[in-house]
């Protein structure tokens, strides 16, 4: 049957009468398929297309009238309606699309099995993927820096040591771009100005060939100091301020964990490796010590931290000397 809307007041809804309406009322004559039941309105596309229909089957059931003044008058409130009506489905849609949520999924594949191995990186990788990664990825994390060393690549050194693979590339780019001749190398501070890039270029796996010496001298300092867990943090300062013999601190040493234990044998060895260039770079075991002692540890107090930074560099003094006379001893 036919339902006649009648336009809203502002302070009315829609409504449908069968009384006769008003001059200033607009008439919209909408078709329903069942006897006495309302046209429903939903944001579903099967309401849409309803909507649709209702609009066309609107504008031609719309009374032609007499003057021209009232056809004005019911075309306007006509096109209000129509608005008011769209304008109602679309915040419906907005409100049901936020909640959608992702059904059952099908159709579900195994691409790839992807593993990160710590001495040959990461394994199994789809070949689309290959370019965004370095061919030998340092680490698992986005960065070298701040990060566990579990999470690194590792790689033997010369005397059998496993330490991160980085830690040995910024080793080998300092010792061939004559970082151990440098005068104050891994005391003075390098300009700070390209530190990001060189950053972001050794999370890579890659070293600047133009990189500063004194650069990457300081970068393997802030690798030890931006650990999550300073290399000599499962020490006690108790132990460490205990130690007044050679024999003392070797003893502590082998109650490291095996990472920690690697790490800080590679850094006695590079310590003692600028020891040893004393004559050109002016670092002899104190300075060289006093340098890497702030690093080697994570303490919160900053006076704290300052009293046992002393206690740590007289452990590495010795450790250092105990190397560099050992060599020295060998030939």
């Amino acid at each position: 049957m036919a339902q006649v809307l009648q336009s809203p007041t502002p302070t009315s809804h829609f409504s449908s009468s069968t009384s006769p309406p008003s001059s200033d009322d607009t008439i919209l004559i909408l078709t329903t398929n069942q006897e006495h039941q309302p046209l429903s309105l939903s944001s579903s596309s099967s309401s849409f297309s309803s909507l649709a229909v209702a609009v066309n089957n609107s504008f031609s059931a719309v009374t032609e009238c007499e003057a021209d003044g009232k056809k004005t008058r019911q075309e306007l409130s006509l096109l209000a309606i129509l608005v008011t009506l769209l304008r109602k489905s679309l915040v419906s849609c907005s409100s049901d699309s936020a909640a959608m949520d992702i059904g059952h999924p099908t159709n579900v594949r195994h691409v790839a099995h992807v593993t990160f191995d710590r001495f040959n990186g990461f394994l199994g990788l789809p070949r689309e993927f290959e370019p965004q990664l370095p061919t030998i990825a340092p680490s698992a994390s986005a960065t070298v820096f701040g990060v566990s060393t579990e999470s690194m690549k590792l790689s033997y050194d010369t005397r059998g040591n496993i330490v991160p693979t980085i830690l040995l590339l910024m080793q080998r780019h300092l010792y061939a771009q004559g970082g151990l001749q440098a005068e104050g190398i891994f005391r003075i501070n390098a300009d700070n100005n390209r530190e990001d890039y060189v950053r972001e270029q050794l999370s890579k796996g890659v070293v600047p060939q133009d990189i500063d010496v004194h650069c990457l001298a300081g970068l393997i300092k802030a690798w030890f100091r931006e650990l999550p867990r300073g290399i000599l943090d499962s020490l006690s300062p108790e132990q460490v301020m205990q130690c007044q013999t050679e024999e003392d601190c070797v003893e502590l040493t082998s109650q490291l964990p095996q990472t920690e234990a690697s790490l800080l044998e590679w850094t006695i060895n590079l310590m003692a490796d600028v020891v040893q260039e004393e004559h050109l770079n002016k670092m002899n075991v104190r300075n060289i010590a006093m340098v890497f002692a702030p690093n080697m540890t994570q303490m919160v107090d900053p006076l704290s931290a300052l009293m046992y930074a002393v206690q740590v560099m007289n452990f590495l003094k010795t450790l250092v000397s105990r190397t560099v006379k050992a060599r020295r001893e060998a030939f």
